[in-house]
């Protein structure tokens, strides 16, 4: 037994509060050394005759990696509270793991195990219920749709005429979302997330003049009340992109700080290193990477955050907004995004709160700060096996387990998974332009744990590059729209309203993964139903071998499956079969 691989820290997504009653515990292990893990469990004040008493239970394996096994116990403590270890074993030694080590005879006293101390119903991580049935679509408002051109900027060009530049300008507006709402209806997304849409002088609008104002190439703030009423009438919930690591350059209380410099009242708002100011060669001041043109704020100062803070709040109260994406969220000191969850959520409860965070987040999801952040590692794994075929099947496995496990399950239920973005290319482009691979990767986004989001246009297999490509207008000519895939995407996203174990009722795990062919095969489970997912990311046919299946129906062809006539399944080039198991 490799007794140095064994590994548990009694808090995070090791062990936690899943709801009211009940806790998660989980272990890891060197992968293939363990053959049983029992999870010793029982209350601190439950004593007999000197001893105390615990209770053992089985923990399963709930997924493994090339490195690690990972094992899991639910536990519903009668009186919340807990001290536990682990009884583990490689089927030639057994150990009783705890907080002092590990122990050949089991320890009777309490001192020597883990403890949670007691459920705290405050503490429970707790985010909006609806967002586990939410699927995204991401507007970026300059490029959706142009139906006001009293709005249109200076300059601005006929729609798509042009491709997209970081300066130019289409007239996208309110108007043109509110007018094409069907489509997204149709589609069968249930979410917008806007990027910002305040006063700003760029076309992407992340360096904000006025947060209190809407920019006046979308148009006013009675168009925007109307385009969230038609949304929620529709049973679409939007959320808005808050800038608060950095302002414009034209935001006011920084030309009032390069008029003015350090006799300026708001010289403290922002992170100046020295008078005067300079932005050539560089910023003598913090700014958002190297941009000049977005000094960074420095949300410390009472005043930043007080003003801020309004922002959040007059947006929810005005307005009816449903969330905030914050925007370069890890910049931000923690103290100030406890202060604007407690701003949000005594506003609007169910108000879901995303951050833009590209790295394991662990710290901002305790529940004192975001619902949720941006999935990136999942993005990161689901690009590069579907779309770069730079990743192995094993390291694709891998990779989403490693993200299953990084945060506790109730996080995993609201996570942001998205393909792309107004930051990244476009998922068809990164895919050679094989609408097939992107095809598998819809099926695997909208079939996985977590909020999936969809980038506007990539439904009708809109192409484009590195920002400012990927950036492009809108294409409503439906002769230019890939129909068939947006037929596609439109399936997955019934199955995932109808099919409770598609979506986000449901456990995952892999149960085959081949470098060889370059094929997978997982599973969603639930009491109720069974799902397998047999996938094909290879450009030639596989045949696929199921030893495990009972009797199913394929959900895209309703073909039966018998698996006392045949154990094998075959596949095209990136094909794929979802099976209903009876």
């Amino acid at each position: 037994m490799l007794k140095q691989a064994i590994y548990h820290r009694p808090k995070n997504n090791f062990a936690y509060a899943y709801d009211k009653e009940t806790l998660h515990i989980m272990l890891q292990s060197k992968k293939g050394d363990l053959s049983s893990v029992r999870l010793i469990h029982g209350d601190p004040y439950d004593w007999s005759d000197g001893e105390w008493q615990f209770h053992t239970i089985d923990m399963k394996r709930s997924g493994s990696t090339s490195l690690y096994d990972y094992w899991m116990a639910e536990v519903k403590p009668p009186f919340r509270r807990l001290r536990y270890g682990f009884e583990v074993s490689d089927g030639t030694e057994t150990f009783t793991y705890t907080e002092r080590g590990f122990y050949e005879v089991t320890p009777y006293d309490t001192a020597f195990y883990f403890c949670f101390p007691f459920l705290n119903t405050i503490d429970v991580f707790q985010a909006p219920e609806w967002v586990k049935d939410t699927t995204w679509y991401q507007i970026f408002p300059e490029r959706f749709g142009n139906s006001d051109p009293s709005t249109d900027p200076e300059g601005a060009l006929p729609w798509g005429s042009e491709p997209p530049t970081p300066t130019n300008f289409f007239g996208g507006d309110f108007q043109g979302v509110i007018d094409h709402l069907d489509h997204l209806e149709e589609l069968g997304v249930n979410g917008i997330y806007f990027t910002p849409i305040f006063k700003a002088y760029s076309n992407h609008k992340y360096d904000t003049i006025d947060y209190m104002e809407i920019d006046p190439q979308f148009g006013d703030k009675e168009t925007f009340k109307k385009l969230i009423k038609a949304c929620h009438e529709r049973g679409i919930k939007v959320m808005l992109d808050a800038v608060f690591n950095h302002s414009g350059y034209y935001f006011l209380p920084f030309q009032d700080v390069l008029e003015n410099e350090k006799d300026s009242s708001y010289r403290d708002w922002f992170h100046l290193w020295e008078f005067p100011i300079r932005t050539e060669p560089e910023p003598n001041y913090d700014v958002f990477a190297f941009v000049p043109s977005m000094p960074k704020l420095n949300t410390e100062n009472p005043k930043v955050k007080d003003y801020l803070l309004h922002v959040a709040k007059y947006w929810i109260e005005e307005f009816d907004i449903d969330g905030w994406r914050l925007d370069v969220a890890n910049e931000i000191d923690h103290a100030f995004w406890r202060d604007f969850r407690s701003v949000v959520k005594k506003t609007k409860p169910e108000a879901y709160i995303l951050g833009e965070i590209w790295h394991d987040s662990m710290p901002w999801l305790q529940g004192d700060q975001f619902d949720a952040v941006m999935n990136y590692p999942f993005t990161n794994g689901a690009i590069e096996f579907f779309a770069k075929q730079s990743m192995s099947a094993t390291e694709f496995a891998d990779s989403i387990t490693n993200v299953l496990h990084m945060y506790p399950a109730n996080v995993n239920e609201v996570a942001f998974n998205l393909l792309d973005s107004h930051d990244t290319p476009r998922i068809l482009t990164i895919a050679d332009e094989n609408k097939e691979r992107v095809k598998l990767l819809y099926l695997f986004q909208l079939s996985f744990i977590g909020t999936p989001c969809i980038y506007y246009g990539d439904e009708i297999g809109m192409n484009g590059g590195q920002d400012p490509g990927c950036r492009a207008c809108m294409i409503w000519d439906e002769d230019g729209q890939d129909r068939d895939l947006f037929e596609f995407v439109k399936q997955l996203l019934t199955f995932r309203k109808q099919i409770p174990a598609f979506g986000n009722g449901a456990g995952f795990r892999f149960l085959q993964s081949d470098d060889e062919n370059g094929t997978i095969v997982y599973e969603k489970t639930n009491e109720e139903e069974q799902l397998i997912f047999i996938v094909n990311n290879s450009g030639l046919a596989q045949t696929i071998e199921i030893e495990y299946m009972g009797e199913a129906v394929e959900l895209f062809t309703e073909e039966s499956y018998h698996p006392e006539k045949s154990n094998s399944v075959q596949l095209p080039a990136y094909g794929f079969k979802v099976f209903h198991v009876k």
